[in-house]
This record gives C-alpha cells, sequence and structure tokens, in this order.
C-alpha cells in the first residue's frame, strides 16, 4: 500500500503562520477592550440623553406658575405713603368693606390687614390715636383684650386654623408699619404654611380675596357682644 505523506510546510510559511497565531490573542484582548469602552460610552451617552429628556419632559426650568401682582410694588418698596392715619380713617368710617373694619366697639375696633401674611390676619387696636402702649386707658386696655379672645374664638371657628401668632410691634424699630397708632396681629397659622417666596419675592400668597374674607368674617362680628 502506498503511503500518503503529509504535505511539507515551508520553514516561510511555518513562520507566517506561528507569527499570525500569537498575534491573535492580543487582537482579541484589544477588540474586546475596545468593545468594553464603547459600551461605557454609549451607556454614559444613555444616561445623558436620559437626563436631557426628563428636564425637557418636566419642562424645568422654564414652565412654571408665575403670580403676577404688580399692584403690591409700590408697598414692596415703601412708596405707599397715606395721607392721614388709616386706622382713624377706618375707625370714623365703621364698619364696612371700603374700610376692612369688621367691628368697632366703644373704645376699640377690628379691621382686617389690607396685605394679610395669612388668611383672616386681622389688626385689633384702639380707636384713639396713640402709639404708646402705656398711654392706654384701663378701658381701653380691657376691650382691646377682650377682643384679641374674640377674635381668636371667631377666627378658630371659620378657619379651623393649627395654631396663631398673637403680638404687636412697638415703635418702628421693632417693626411696626403705623407706629403712631398702636395695633395687635392676629394672624392665623397652618402647618406648612410657610416657604421661601415672601423672602426672595417680598409677596405672600393667599388663597382668597380681601372680599371673600371679609364676608366670611363680618356675620360673627355682627352678633359679636
Amino acid at each position: 500500500m502506498k503511503k500518503t505523506s503529509s504535505p511539507r510546510r515551508s520553514p516561510k510559511a511555518s513562520v507566517k503562520s506561528s507569527i499570525k497565531s500569537s498575534a491573535k490573542p492580543s487582537e482579541k484582548s484589544s477588540s474586546r477592550a475596545s468593545s468594553k469602552r464603547s459600551k461605557v460610552a454609549k451607556r454614559a451617552l444613555s444616561d445623558n440623553t436620559s437626563d436631557t429628556t426628563s428636564e425637557a419632559d418636566t419642562g424645568w426650568p422654564m414652565r412654571r406658575s408665575v403670580l403676577a401682582r404688580p399692584d403690591r410694588a409700590k408697598y414692596v418698596r415703601g412708596e405707599v405713603r397715606p395721607s392721614g392715619c388709616v386706622f382713624c380713617l377706618a375707625a370714623n368710617q365703621g364698619p364696612k368693606f371700603e374700610s376692612l373694619c369688621l367691628y368697632r366697639g366703644k373704645t376699640a375696633m377690628v379691621v382686617l390687614n389690607k396685605y394679610p401674611y395669612n388668611n383672616g390676619h386681622i389688626l385689633v387696636l384702639p380707636l384713639r390715636h396713640t402709639g404708646d402702649l402705656t398711654d392706654l386707658t384701663k378701658e381701653e386696655h380691657t376691650e382691646i383684650h377682650d377682643l384679641l379672645r374674640e377674635v381668636v374664638r371667631i377666627l378658630r371657628q371659620v378657619y379651623e386654623p393649627a395654631g396663631f401668632n398673637v403680638g404687636l410691634n412697638l415703635g418702628a424699630a421693632a417693626g411696626a408699619g403705623i407706629p403712631d397708632h398702636l395695633h395687635y396681629h392676629v394672624v392665623p397659622r397652618w402647618r406648612g404654611d410657610t416657604n421661601f417666596f415672601p423672602l426672595l419675592a417680598g409677596t405672600k400668597v393667599v388663597v382668597e380675596t380681601l372680599e371673600q374674607t371679609y364676608e366670611r368674617l363680618l356675620p360673627s362680628f355682627q352678633s359679636l357682644f
């Protein structure tokens, strides 16, 4: 039987094959590294695209609600300077919306704050024009504090707040807007009713108009005492 012999490979072919064989692992390793870098880059690009899409979907930071109250600009800048005392004017006019007076007693009265910190923000003050707490007569002092108690009771019944701020700023240095006619503040408070808006924009957002507040509270004060 005739033996078949395997074809001999030339030395050159053998060297080429050896070189090719030895080069394959490094090429595969390089290819894997390149593929891995490509996947990482694609993932990063995908993440960035996702963030951009998310911002576009929500409209941030361009889509937002805007409260336009240009009528408050002069008040915020301190340019509102009424002639005479607005509290004395309210006392002379008596209870009606134009004066914001809800109740006028013998020596004291109750008025709405024209620029409320919260819904139902009320002021209790003497009828007499005085900015000195120690100048109050015993009758004025007694009626003012009786009214303060009734105001808290009425506001609690009408608005059901979680709490109140009650007090007065005595003198301009203490923050009194009208220091010559002392007035107590009664401000209903709710949990979570504070935010950055008054600090940054000088404006307080309330959910009802002064007309609505006056109409809600007037019946309770008409039957007072």
